[in-house]
């Protein structure tokens, strides 16, 4: 009751968005370029074991594979440039300039690198989610009270007493920021990666079916992958809550 009552009025959002959407998919009448809701759904159950038990754990390989990976090298080169000026000033402004990159411009190069395997995913999944871990965390890492840093020193605490009890208590909030962030690019990473070559996955069945001008079939993969990005938000909104019970919230 209190998540209807807290998010009542985007929940009076989609419900409008639905409705408009299902009078204007019937208004329209060609269910191969606007399927209705309801058409979706309908498509999705038929279609169920074949998206729930063939694409989806693919997908969601690549998914965790990816994150896991970017987590690993991300918070790793944020420790390194946060204890290296020479490390940051090498590093940090090709972190910057790599988001200029159009990903999905390098990512049949990847296919071309690695053929259909998983890593091809794999390796877009984390170009895309290694930015937001990464730049957050550094600058949770830099983010430490100076007057707290000088109180410790006074009491004799040496550099590594700092960083694990100033420096790493102040960079997981920022680090939780990164990794909500991160876990919502983590879909569309894949799903991208999927989209320009592989032979199983959401993406990879939402363009085949595009080549069937079948506009609920196409839809249908996108809803789940859509769920899949909001239970891992979510999941990490819950893990931030029980790791993070210290930080007084608003």
């Amino acid at each position: 009751m209190n998540l209807v009552k807290n998010y009542y009025t985007s929940i009076l959002v989609v419900f409008v968005l639905f409705i408009s959407w299902e009078l204007i998919a019937r208004l329209i009448g060609m269910a191969f370029i606007l399927p209705s809701p309801i058409q979706v759904m309908v498509k999705l159950w038929d279609i169920r074991e074949l998206l729930f038990w063939v694409h989806l754990p693919s997908t969601l390989a690549i998914i965790i594979i990816g994150l896991a990976l970017s987590i690993l090298f991300g918070v790793g080169l944020a420790v390194w440039m946060s204890l290296s000026k020479a490390v940051e000033k090498a590093f940090y402004p090709i972190i910057i300039s790599s988001q200029t990159i159009p990903i999905i411009a390098l990512a049949p190069i990847f296919v071309l690198w690695f053929g259909y395997s998983i890593w091809s995913k794999v390796v877009v999944t984390v170009l895309i989610t290694f930015f937001p871990i990464t730049v957050n965390t550094f600058d949770g890492l830099k983010s430490g009270s100076k007057e707290l840093k000088e109180l410790l020193q006074t009491m004799g605490a040496n550099k590594r007493d700092i960083f694990f009890k100033l420096s790493v208590p102040s960079a997981l909030p920022h680090f939780f920021s990164g990794l909500k962030v991160a876990v919502t690019f983590s879909v569309i990473g894949a799903a991208i990666g999927e989209w320009l070559g592989a032979q199983s996955g959401l993406g990879y069945f939402s363009r085949r079916m595009m080549t069937q001008f079948d506009g609920a079939g196409v839809f249908a993969p996108i809803v789940l992958l859509s769920s899949v990005g909001i239970v891992l938000f979510l999941l990490v909104l819950i893990l931030e809550k029980v790791t993070l019970k210290w930080r007084r919230t608003e």
